[in-house]
């Protein structure tokens, strides 16, 4: 709790010395020659070749450098069809089709939870720019710089208006409109759409790669190994620290590791446009098919989804996700009418798994309704019934997904097994009349 207090404490803008609060210098910027900056900050301004930036509400400090390429990946030839662009983001603006447009931003704040006590003390932004990638950062000296940074992230947003982030939907950027808000004198900038491409990177390499952090995807799609790097939990305290006056080599990885995760935002989001334009081309993984599948199920491209699916199928996924693939291509078949596809799936995937099971329900309904064939419905049941027994030994389904099913089956069965009397019945009872 002292640690937390003290952090609070921290934060508290620095007094400033020497200036007058009233007339024509109440309107002059909030720093003065005389201002009190932490102990390192003129180090840090020096190590860095960084620069202080000024406008009508202070001063920031401002680091800019330019990078050949982004990590793993050139920026994308052109524009953007408009397909592609529904995919990453249905309804954005035909201005996100060009890339020179696109603002890739991430932010290092003073905690990882997000809400109002919650500071984006840098905020880096990148943009393509001479075959290469732009980066510039802004960074807080101190908490009285905020304004002055948010009104020069507004012009520069006011330039180039489609965000790009990861993660940033959800964490960077209602983060950055809190603190907009919070102001009370700084108008929050409009967005002419946000791309966000953690979702996307869920979609494709979730279930091959388990985590989908920016450096893992570096390293397993792009081929790029950061080496060391800053623990992100421990961003927030060597911030305090150094307004405290301790140590700026810290800060200064700070630096680094933002300047690294822009250039691998970029490297990602490029590989992924890739993949979505034309995934035959950029990728021979039919992992990767499988996701692109996913993605174009998602926004309603059925005939682009079922195409990968079946790609992804004949490219021998791993038993999961090609289980997966078989039941998300069986529901489109079936959805298109295409039944003889779709029982060819159904086939293919019984047994003890939850795809497994959702095959022999469709089975025994198709053999039931559309085949007109009870009993071999009624056969399909019991066996489901004999798998969904071993299940619970396996583990495989959660105990309330396991009792629906066995509640939907033996209902099923109960009702089948009727239906095969009564038609025996009425067999019975034609042969005696006649």
């Amino acid at each position: 709790m002292l640690n937390k207090f003290a952090n609070l404490a921290a934060l508290k803008p620095a007094r400033v010395r020497g200036v007058a609060s009233t007339g024509a210098a109440a309107t002059a910027p909030m720093r003065s020659a005389t201002s009190s900056l932490p102990d390192g900050a003129e180090r840090l301004a020096a190590a860095l070749e960084a620069r202080t930036l000024e406008n009508h509400h202070g001063e920031h400090l401002s680091v800019r450098k330019w990078f050949s390429e982004a990590i793993g990946h050139a920026a994308p030839d052109g524009r953007i069809d408009g397909d592609t662009l529904h995919l990453l983001s249905p309804g954005a603006p035909e201005e996100a089709c060009d890339p020179s447009k696109w603002l890739f931003l991430d932010t290092e704040t003073t905690g990882l939870t997000g809400g109002t006590g919650t500071y984006p003390f840098m905020v880096g932004i990148a943009w393509w720019d001479a075959g290469g990638l732009e980066v510039e950062q802004f960074f807080m000296r101190d908490h009285s710089e905020e304004h002055a940074l948010l009104v020069t992230l507004a012009e520069r947003i006011a330039g180039r208006g489609v965000l790009v982030t990861f993660n940033g939907k959800s964490f960077d950027w209602p983060l950055l409109e809190t603190r907009y808000r919070m102001t009370r004198k700084v108008k929050v900038p409009a967005l002419a759409a946000h791309l966000d491409f953690l979702h996307p990177a869920r979609n494709l390499w979730r279930i091959r790669l388990g985590s989908v952090r920016l450096a893992e995807l570096e390293k397993h799609v792009l081929g790029f190994h950061r080496g060391a790097d800053l623990i992100s939990a421990m961003i927030p305290q060597f911030y305090f620290d150094y307004l405290r006056g301790g140590p700026v080599e810290p800060v200064i990885e700070i630096f680094k590791h933002n300047q690294m995760d822009l250039r691998g935002l970029a490297g990602l989001a490029s590989r992924i446009v890739s993949l979505l334009l034309e995934p035959e081309k950029h990728s021979g993984d039919p992992m990767e098919l499988f996701g692109v599948s996913r993605i174009c199920e998602r926004r309603g491209a059925t005939s682009r989804a079922r195409k990968h699916y079946a790609q992804s199928i004949e490219g021998s996924l791993p038993a999961e996700a090609d289980r997966l693939a078989r039941r998300a291509l069986a529901r489109m078949a079936k959805r298109d009418g295409d039944l003889v596809l779709a029982r060819e799936l159904w086939e293919s995937m019984v047994g003890n798994s939850r795809e497994g099971f959702e095959a022999f329900e469709q089975l025994a309904i198709y053999h039931e309704h559309v085949a007109g064939e009870p009993r071999e419905a009624a056969a399909l049941v019991k066996r489901a019934l004999v798998e969904l027994r071993r299940s619970k030994s396996a583990g495989l389904l959660s105990p309330a997904l396991r009792r629906q099913y066995r509640e939907r089956f033996e209902h099923r069965l109960a009702r089948l097994d009727k239906k095969s009397s009564k038609s025996q019945m009425d067999l019975s009872g034609g042969e005696a009349r006649s």
